[in-house]
């Protein structure tokens, strides 16, 4: 991999700023919401909703009954009616923030060994959710797998991709036509075409493969990137990845030319997104504190703040999830 590669999409020393608030244990799913000008993410092991207005200081939290693992905005008949929420193992409709959830579907697999992790709508209002294989004890297994939820009529759920421990970077190109997916403990990141309905089919090509974590590797001690966490892709095509315990974010063209890396102030990045705020695109990245070494968090303190920082790039406007007018339910 190309290291320390200087690039204009981002200041190579950017300057991170840390959002208002205490840190998350699990910051995940961040995205910037056009029509209320807020940012949105979730703390999975919080068990919470996360949202805020740039430049007021106070932070919301929705305490939620499980770990929510992804979340999107959710609209009906071209109306915004809310979120849907990705909770452990079902699909939730928000109305109104803090107020009922309303289940939508249930997600097919073992919630005792299985949960809800990384997700995002596609261009035709799909909610995609990722799984992690999290078993009590013992290793982890290539088990976890990738669901569609439509629910812009009936509630169809299906198992699109499987054979990963921990789905993570979905992702898709401007256009639809391809869709990136990864597996956080296998350091890898694929990509498939897309058919006209926006689904993956045949063999995907490896789009990024990053060497493991040398044994004995310890946080703050060179020789390892990471491992590819949440992602985004930008208005032309570039992708944008979180390398989760490597400090460090790093952006692709389409050809899986590295475009940049850029260093930043904690330790375990998990996802990142791109948002228009007041005609400047910020690049906003979640993170991790919960189970992190005392010694790396006191050297690196804002370990789960949620950091932004602007970027020269233009960001593409989040996918609604699209719903029924059936499954709506009033505020």
């Amino acid at each position: 991999m190309t290291a320390n590669v200087s690039s204009p999409l981002l200041d190579p020393g950017a300057a991170w700023t840390a959002l208002p608030g205490p840190a998350l244990q699990l910051g995940e799913s961040p995205f910037w919401h056009p029509l209320e000008q807020r940012w949105y993410c979730v703390d999975i092991a919080g068990r919470a909703l996360v949202r805020w207005c740039p430049g007021e200081a106070d932070v919301e939290r929705w305490a939620m009954p499980s770990e929510p693992g992804c979340i999107a905005p959710a609209r009906s008949n071209g109306v915004a009616v809310g979120l849907v929420v990705a909770l452990r193992d079902r699909i939730c409709h928000a109305p109104q923030w803090g107020g009922g959830l309303r289940e939508l579907a249930a997600l097919p697999f073992d919630a005792a060994t299985q949960r809800a992790n990384d997700g995002k709508c596609d261009a035709s209002g799909r909610f995609w959710v990722g799984t992690v294989h999290e078993p009590a004890s013992g290793p982890r297994e290539s088990v976890a797998g990738l669901y569609c939820v439509d629910l812009r009529g009936g509630v169809l759920v299906r198992r699109v991709l499987e054979g990963v421990a921990t789905a993570n970077g979905l992702a898709w190109s401007p256009d639809g036509q391809c869709m990136y997916w990864a597996d956080t403990p296998a350091h890898v990141i694929r990509r498939w075409r897309c058919d006209a309905h926006g689904d993956p089919v045949g063999v995907p090509s490896v789009f990024q493969q990053f060497d493991f974590k040398p044994d004995g590797w310890q946080p703050g001690m060179a020789g390892y990137a990471g491992r590819p966490d949440g992602a985004a892709v930008d208005a032309h095509g570039n992708y944008w990845c979180a390398m989760y315990e490597g400090a460090r974010i790093l952006c692709f063209a389409p050809t899986g030319q590295q475009l940049g890396q850029w260093d930043i102030p904690v330790q375990c990045p998990t996802m990142v997104c791109l948002g228009a705020v007041e005609g400047v695109t910020q690049l906003l990245v979640t993170s991790a504190s919960r189970g992190r070494p005392a010694e790396e968090l006191a050297r690196m303190p804002l370990s789960g703040r949620v950091l932004h920082t602007a970027a020269q790039v233009q960001a593409l406007p989040v996918h609604w999830c699209e719903l029924d007018a059936r499954h709506v339910t009033a505020p």
